[in-house]
């Protein structure tokens, strides 16, 4: 996985809530073995018209936002089926932070281990970032901060281990294998109280 400090971009906003796994990445699009090609078909059901045309109303097949790296979403992004496709989509596409008030417990989670960094803050501030109109807005995972164009500045917290394995770009395996010498030592410590768990 590719590490993440800092990301700056355009800021899509699509504030709706409940925005679910299937409308992020229908099902009709899951098939097959291969991890690749769901960016083409995000928010499919919104992004092209029943012919198969871009729908020039949704915001993301509109320039500023068809390049954007960030979305500003509403409450509960991301509920619905576990499914991590739905991440590897928004990372195809382009994106690399998500900021909304709350998000699905799995999807939050699957954003860390696919290369995105989930940012919860409250409506109010979302929406300010939404009213700068397609401005650039900055995601630092390294001092948990949202920085907008006009200079605000909104603190974010993140949980240790999923934010440290994003800095890193490595997931738990790896993040483990890092800490060979202190296990190996525990190891040894323990072997010496409890022989016979070995």
């Amino acid at each position: 996985m590719e590490a993440l400090r800092t990301v700056t971009g355009v800021a899509a906003p699509l504030l709706r809530i409940n925005i679910d796994t299937d409308q992020i990445i229908p099902t009709l699009f899951l098939g097959g073995t291969d991890a690749k090609g769901y960016g083409a078909h995000l928010f499919h059901g919104w992004r092209f018209l029943a012919d198969g045309s871009p729908n020039p109303e949704f915001v993301l097949n509109q320039p500023p936002y068809d390049q954007a790296q960030v979305l500003l979403a509403d409450r509960n992004f991301g509920c619905g089926s576990s499914r991590e496709r739905a991440p590897k989509a928004l990372r195809e596409f382009g994106f690399r932070a998500i900021i909304a008030p709350s998000f699905g417990g799995i999807f939050f989670n699957n954003c860390f281990r696919n290369g995105i960094v989930p940012v919860e803050l409250p409506i109010e501030n979302v929406r300010h970032l939404a009213s700068l109109g397609g401005a650039q807005v900055t995601v630092d995972l390294e001092q948990q901060v949202v920085i907008a164009a006009d200079g605000s500045r909104f603190a974010f917290k993140s949980p240790e281990t999923l934010r440290q394995m994003l800095l890193a770009g490595v997931d738990e395996i790896q993040l483990t294998l890092e800490r060979g010498a202190e296990l190996g030592a525990f190891r040894d410590r323990d072997r010496a109280k409890r022989p016979w768990a070995y």
